[in-house]
């Protein structure tokens, strides 16, 4: 059957006045901000003082556009007689946003959590040359990483979160001991000083307990 003349400009006419029907949908950016995902890879933030300048990000970089300049710096003993030590000292970090086609290889291979995915992707430029941003920008963006999504329920707790508990939990329970310990010495009726019952002479008797007199003798001891 061969098709009506003008069908075609019908069915056109038609979505159109459908669509006019409907309202827009269209975010007037800049002036309303997008919803963007948590998981957005919008842009690298730096935290500088977890780098070690291990370089494995800039090798693993399949790019190359990871810039990281450093020095070594001599640390002293920390005991008399002790072994210097060396550091290696931050001095560059810049990424190449124009080279970067954000695969995220850096942030997964850094051992020490230094690099993380901001949100943030306002950083257009004029010239291709300024799109190579330093370590004080990078560290700005920083603080546009999100939290963490919550865990699931009943999933395994994190092992440096784990490691930190045991330790606090540790700590407060030698703290809990020596305060116990120091309330014992405290407490009405204790020994006025260590080794009072050495100081009464070799053949006295250890005194009883909260009352500062010489225990009987024992069957078969002497007095």
């Amino acid at each position: 059957m061969a098709p009506i003349p003008g069908s075609g400009l019908a069915k056109g006419l038609a979505v159109t006045l459908r669509t006019m029907t409907k309202k827009s949908h269209t975010a007037q950016y800049p002036d309303a901000q997008p919803d963007l995902p948590p998981r957005t890879r919008g842009v690298i933030g730096l935290f500088e003082e977890n780098c070690t300048v291990c370089m494995l990000c800039a090798r693993e970089c399949p790019d190359w556009c990871i810039y990281i300049d450093s020095h070594k710096e001599t640390i002293p003993a920390a005991a008399p007689g002790g072994r210097e030590r060396s550091r290696n000292v931050l001095d560059r970090f810049a990424i190449d946003f124009a080279l970067c086609m954000y695969c995220g290889i850096c942030i997964e291979v850094c051992p020490f959590d230094a690099l993380f995915w901001s949100p943030e992707f306002e950083y257009a430029e004029t010239d291709i040359h300024e799109l190579t941003h330093e370590r004080d920008k990078l560290r700005e963006w920083m603080w546009t990483v999100p939290e963490p999504p919550a865990l699931d329920p009943g999933a395994e707790e994190p092992k440096e979160i784990a490691a930190a508990r045991k330790a606090a939990e540790k700590l407060a329970a030698t703290q809990a001991a020596e305060a116990a310990e120091a309330d014992r010495d405290r407490a009405p009726g204790a020994d006025t000083a260590p080794g009072a019952d050495r100081a009464a002479g070799p053949g006295t008797p250890p005194a009883a307990p909260g009352t500062g007199e010489p225990q009987p003798p024992t069957e078969g001891g002497t007095a």
